[in-house]
């Protein structure tokens, strides 16, 4: 989740986020380009291109360790796989979920799912796409040894069994409200069964293959340096609008900034946040904005010290200047916050009647300082994680220190390098001698009960142990509704548990961000990419005009 972190199991991690300021969401491609320090609007997607076009460059902050579904869990994996690869249904640019793979997805009780799937569907390598093909795709992520990163999606599956030529029946243990929003994503991806038993562990690494059926195969992997895709012929949606893209690895910052401003490359997703008034004020390219599911936090690690007592963690986050770390550390291109999830998240599900206000993002220093005088804490010590990776992490673990010690706290800062900083989340003994650290999450279901579930107790991403039964039996019993109105209700009382007991300590949204040089158009804008095949959209921003 924190920006140059490498690849955890339930963990999503964030490069150097660019982020939007939440703004009225408005269509593509109006208006004119924004000027380098004007608010920026946010969009669905870029305006769409005006004809097809060669080969594209992308640029990525990291090269992926391995291309294999069940185990793309990060930026990089997934916005180069999520081209090649295909799942059973498809998470679109307006984050709504729709038909992918399965043409049609029936739910005819509260422990069955049945996925019809689309008929002639070919692999890239060859091949048909059957339900074996599905049912062996889906059951890697129950084969404990194989170790998938999205196990957690499979917890309450029963089953999954070849009903059909192309049909696939899932039977549950108990309800999932998020189990069918989970086939959205890498969870619900399809491979070919003949290539994967072949392959094994050479399964999506520079050395093997990937067999699926996206707008794309894998054409070529430079270790170090890049990876190609070249459009398939014979892909059963509508054709890639370019020839290919290859995807460069660039690590640094500055150099990945260059590129983009050179035509080196021709966009990213994620420009650095320091580059963006280079970036928006440049005649190269624009930089767009759309609607995310990510949000910065502070993970508490530790309940039984200083922060044990509730007052304490309110004291933090009332004295917390989250306009300052947006305005100063995020280009004052982030919003500030006091939810754990973005509004985005909350768009498919009806209106819930009960869903309380939200606390102030202005910071109250007078009632801060009183809680943590009832508390007696004064003095007391606290130890929060900072690391080198951006700014997403430095500095607000900066504004902390500076909350901290204008109540009375004493606040000291631990350095750790941005190697180690990713062990903090696999790693329970890493967090050993911290109270807090900052880290950005991004949701793969377009829920928030998606995130609230990880304060269950037990749960991975629940770094400091937090344990109520009342959460806990409200978790559940949200996690069982198939009305959306009762999950909706439940997933707000979810909300204000979480609001009064602060397991985590909201800061701020940070909305989705593209930069594309003026010769191409198509791309999505929302955090869609990663689970779409966003880069066979893109073409040429204008037409070519026909000789007299």
């Amino acid at each position: 989740m924190p920006p140059l972190l490498r690849y955890l199991p339930r963990v999503r991690l964030v490069h150097h986020v660019a982020a939007a300021t939440a703004v009225l969401l408005l269509l593509a491609g109006c208006g004119r380009p924004l000027s380098a320090d004007a608010p920026p609007r946010l969009s669905a997607t870029t305006p769409p291109a005006q004809a097809d076009t060669g080969d594209i460059r992308w640029a990525l902050y990291a090269e992926p360790p391995v291309l294999d579904y069940v185990y793309a869990f990060d930026y990089p994996q997934n916005t180069i796989l999520s081209n090649v690869c295909e799942s059973l249904m498809r998470l679109t640019p307006s984050l709504r979920t729709e038909p992918g793979l399965a043409r049609t997805a029936r739910h005819p009780g509260a422990l069955t799912w049945v996925y019809d799937l689309r008929s002639g569907v070919r692999f890239q390598h060859g091949g048909v796409m059957t339900a074996d093909d599905a049912v062996h795709s889906l059951r890697r992520h129950m084969d404990k040894e194989t170790g998938s990163y999205w196990a957690e999606d499979f917890r309450k599956v029963r089953s999954i069994r070849k009903t059909g030529p192309l049909q696939v029946t899932v039977t549950l243990k108990e309800p999932d409200a998020l189990f069918p929003q989970a086939m959205a994503n890498s969870a619900g991806t399809v491979a070919s069964a003949r290539t994967l038993r072949a392959e094994k562990n050479r399964f999506g690494t520079a050395d093997g293959s990937l067999n699926c059926t996206g707008p794309y195969t894998l054409s070529r992997w430079s270790r170090g340096s890049s990876i190609r895709l070249s459009r398939f012929d014979g892909y059963w949606g509508r054709a890639a609008r370019n020839t290919g893209i290859t995807f460069s690895f660039l690590s640094d910052a500055t150099a990945r900034t260059n590129a983009l401003l050179t035509g080196e490359v021709d966009g990213t997703f994620q420009p650095p946040p320091e580059s963006l008034a280079r970036l928006r004020a440049s005649d190269e390219g624009q930089v767009y904005f759309g609607e995310g599911l990510t949000t910065v936090n502070l993970a508490v690690t530790d309940l039984h010290g200083t922060l044990r007592d509730v007052r304490v963690r309110r004291a933090l986050s009332l004295a917390l200047d989250r306009a300052g770390f947006a305005r100063v550390a995020m280009r004052n291109s982030a919003t500030p916050s006091t939810s754990l999830v973005t509004s985005a998240a909350w768009r498919g599900l009806p209106e819930a009647r009960s869903r309380h206000s939200r606390p102030s993002t202005q910071r109250d220093l007078p009632t801060a300082r009183r809680l943590i005088r009832e508390a007696h804490a004064t003095g007391k010590k606290i130890t929060i994680a900072t690391s080198p990776v951006g700014p997403d992490v430095s500095q607000l673990a900066t504004a902390v220190q500076d909350a901290g010690t204008r109540i009375g706290l004493d606040v000291d800062l631990k350095t750790i390098a941005p190697d180690a900083y990713t062990s903090l989340f696999s790693d329970a003994q890493a967090r050993k001698g911290l109270d807090l650290f900052p880290y950005t999450y991004y949701q793969s279901i377009n829920d928030p009960l998606d995130f609230y579930t990880t304060a269950r107790t037990g749960e991975f991403a629940n770094y400091g142990d937090f344990s109520s039964p009342a959460y806990d039996r409200l978790a559940d019993a949200a996690s069982a509704r198939d009305s959306l109105a009762e999950r909706r209700e439940l997933t707000a009382e979810l909300e204000r548990v979480a609001d009064r007991q602060l397991p985590v300590i909201p800061v701020a949204d940070l909305p989705n961000s593209v930069f594309l040089n003026k010769r191409i158009t198509g791309a999505p804008t929302t955090i869609a990419y990663l689970y779409y095949p966003w880069a066979a959209d893109i073409g040429a921003a204008h037409a070519r005009r026909a000789r007299p």
